[in-house]
């Protein structure tokens, strides 16, 4: 698979945008006013505990306080502002009994109001939501990611030969600070004791600067920030299977370059700088598929559709034939549409960033066979997906679908776009006869408090041409119907619902002198 990576800086955002042979999979945005969080590690003070929900807020000197759940809780002394010869510490329970991962010890057992923790970011605010954080801290290398006071050394799935993980596994139990835990990342594969042990040592630099850094500031404060979007992707991403990094901005050009340096020195000549006039996301065609990326309505290339609707509690996929029709029977027909549909679903998960409880609702299939088949073309379909997904064991008889992804912060729907003042986010607003229903109750309610009669009523365009229909039937009718003297006027700032009623000798605002 050709993988690229173009990147746009510019003055309000930087873009990077991820390309698997040619078609855009990921979309990442950073903007100076909402930079990202997650891998910031903070000094806070615990303000509440909710044993109810096995959680605690703390403030970590942000706008809402963070969400610290009670698995997410480590045990060691420092992390708890406590010294190590406490003796409390060593009769403090460990979060996990019996073995399973899904025991832990109440919050109330480990926490107390007012207490300072230090905490690492896990998932960014969404929404009314603040940030969820955990005391497990993690720091992310090139080659390793440090865990400060962890004792797991691990090394990752995806180095599958044997040989090479016990190599890199008895590497790094010999080069590990004490108190400190190691997952041997991807890139390590083939690497030297003399790369690891630089990353390492840089690493160990950093916690060691977070610790001092700790003990000296006075809490809420900001101990660490994980590094800039791009970097951090070059750092994560940027391997011997991405076949080349693209940038438009000659400082971030230099900047990446500057990192493989100290890093990945033979991966430099696969980063180019963009000096075009055409931008660099033209150039790739990229531009068009982003401003796609936010339409409810994903079509697919044999004429079948998805619907893609966002609300509070899930994410609904809905998959539609369309205007494809098939050549041969019924079943096979919906299967094609529902296999071509499972591996555009895994790509719209990516490019739009969508997180937590996802519902795919699957045109119907009656073969048990074709419901395996489409279920293994969509998990097959995630692999190349970085967030952790969690996809059901099947499809039910009603043609759904349940999963869950990982949602570490607004998918691109909510970074592109923001509620509709008119529909509330609803996508949907009254309808004309609705509104014009309310006007009549408001002036019944006028006349039974014997109000005054003679009123200018202004009204949205669409409802005051939805009066005028029909030489003004409706208009009419609803004098007749109230008994007031109406003069009907147009206001291009009124809302689809609303309506102004005023005096026509005093122009008082009459409205909500008569709302229920």
């Amino acid at each position: 698979m050709k993988t690229e990576i173009i990147i746009n800086v510019a003055t309000q955002e930087t873009r990077i945008a991820i390309l698997e042979d040619g078609q855009l999979v990921e979309i990442l945005v950073e903007r100076p006013d909402n930079e990202r969080l997650v891998g910031n590690i903070y000094k806070g003070t615990v303000t509440s505990i909710l044993p109810g929900m096995q959680a605690a807020f703390v403030d970590i000197g942000m706008e809402r306080s963070a969400f610290l759940h009670a698995r997410d809780i480590g045990g060691s002394p420092e992390r708890f502002d406590v010294d190590e010869d406490d003796e409390e510490e060593e009769e403090r329970p460990d979060r996990r009994s019996n073995g399973h991962e899904s025991r832990y010890t109440p919050i109330q057992n480990l926490l107390t109001k007012g207490q300072e923790v230090i905490v690492q970011i896990t998932k960014e605010p969404i929404g009314t939501k603040g940030p969820r954080i955990t005391t497990d801290l993690s720091l992310p290398g090139r080659f390793i990611v440090l865990m400060p006071y962890a004792d797991h050394i691990g090394v990752s799935r995806k180095i599958t030969n044997w040989n090479e993980k016990r190599r890199l596994k008895q590497l790094v139990t010999d080069l590990r600070p004490d108190n400190c835990g190691v997952i041997v990342r991807t890139v390590a594969q083939g690497k030297g004791e003399e790369e690891l042990v630089k990353d390492l040592t840089a690493l160990n630099r950093i916690w060691e600067r977070i610790r001092r850094k700790a003990k000296r500031t006075a809490a809420p404060a900001l101990l660490h920030s994980e590094l800039g979007m791009t970097t951090s992707l070059v750092r994560d991403l940027f391997n011997d299977e991405v076949e080349r990094v693209v940038v438009d901005s000659k400082p971030v050009y230099r900047d990446i370059l500057a990192y493989l340096k100290g890093t990945a020195p033979h991966l430099r000549s696969r980063v180019f700088y963009y000096a075009e006039k055409e931008p660099v996301f033209d150039a790739y065609g990229i531009e068009q598929e982003i401003q796609s990326a936010t339409n409810r309505r994903v079509p697919l290339r044999k004429g079948g559709f998805l619907v893609i609707d966002h609300t509070e509690a899930m994410v609904t996929i809905d998959v539609n034939t369309g205007r494809y029709v098939g050549r041969n029977n019924q079943e096979m027909t919906i299967f094609n549409i529902n296999l071509e549909a499972a591996h555009e679903i895994a790509r719209q998960l990516r490019l739009r960033d969508i997180g937590g409880i996802i519902v795919i609702d699957f045109i119907d299939m009656m073969v048990e066979a074709n419901k395996r088949r489409v279920l293994e073309e969509f998990i097959r379909a995630l692999k190349h997906d970085r967030s952790r997904i969690n996809v059901g064991e099947q499809i039910s008889e009603f043609g759904l679908l349940e999963m869950t992804r990982q949602r570490v912060r607004p998918s691109l729907l909510y970074t592109y776009s923001e509620p509709c003042p008119a529909c509330k986010g609803s996508g949907r607003v009254q309808s004309s006869d609705t509104t014009v229903t309310k006007i009549e109750r408001w002036l019944k309610r006028l006349r039974a408090a014997d109000g005054e009669r003679r009123l200018v009523l202004e009204v949205s365009p669409t409802v005051g041409a939805y009066l005028r229909e029909d030489s003004q039937r409706r208009l009419k009718a609803l004098r007749r119907a109230t008994g007031a003297q109406l003069i009907l006027e147009d206001n291009s700032q009124m809302e689809m619902d609303g309506y102004r009623f005023s005096s026509l000798h005093t122009a008082e605002n009459l409205t909500e002198k008569y709302e229920s």
